[in-house]
């Protein structure tokens, strides 16, 4: 049976509570300002295309996701290909874009397994659809239980261009055949080519 990725988060519709994170890596802001290059122009609305991140091997297309009824984020339906929530902004633009992925299924590995193991200074790029090409690096990984998912933090604008990156994790449970936590990667804009 396959794995899914819940997000009780309602996105950009209703951001919640701050949960309580168990950080994996290093800080998202330096000297209290957002980490990133300073002066990096955001690009205009493309739709993203590919994600790669050199770190633990990928190089996979982009689906795009909007919302279930119940206003939570759709999941990606193909287990090696992750998903950017189409309404919020596109990798590059003002704000934080989100792309979501598997970590496993019944069958294995899926495109977001290594996704826990990305360090601060990791590179993720991101192909648009109008060429360019987004570069952003990795500030922290934490890991939140999934009924304290900082949907703010994760989505809402923060003064630059951001892009988190979303999946599973933590403890198995095997009753409700789903993971408890969710791991997110913070990354921050440092140039466009």
């Amino acid at each position: 049976m396959a794995i899914v990725l819940i997000l009780a988060a309602a996105a950009a519709f209703a951001f919640g509570h701050l949960g309580q994170q168990r950080s994996l890596g290093g800080p998202l802001f330096t000297d209290g300002k957002p980490a990133g290059a300073p002066g990096v122009k955001p690009t205009a609305r493309s739709v993203p295309v590919a994600l790669i991140i050199p770190a633990i091997g990928l190089i996979a297309p982009v689906s795009e996701l909007g919302l279930n009824p119940d206003h939570t984020v759709r999941v990606p339906t193909t287990f090696q290909e992750p998903g950017w929530y189409k309404f919020g902004p596109s990798p590059g633009q003002l704000g934080s874009s989100v792309i979501l992925g598997h970590v496993d299924s019944y069958e294995g590995p899926a495109v977001f397994f290594k996704l826990r193991t990305l360090r601060p200074g990791d590179d993720v790029d991101v192909r648009l659809a109008d060429g360019l090409v987004t570069h952003f690096v990795v500030r922290e990984v934490a890991m939140y239980p999934k009924a304290r998912f900082p949907t703010f933090q994760v989505y809402g604008p923060h003064g630059y261009s951001a892009l988190q990156l979303v999946t599973c994790g933590g403890v198995f449970d095997t009753q409700s055949r789903s993971y408890l936590s969710n791991v997110v990667v913070y990354t921050s804009l440092v140039s466009t080519t």
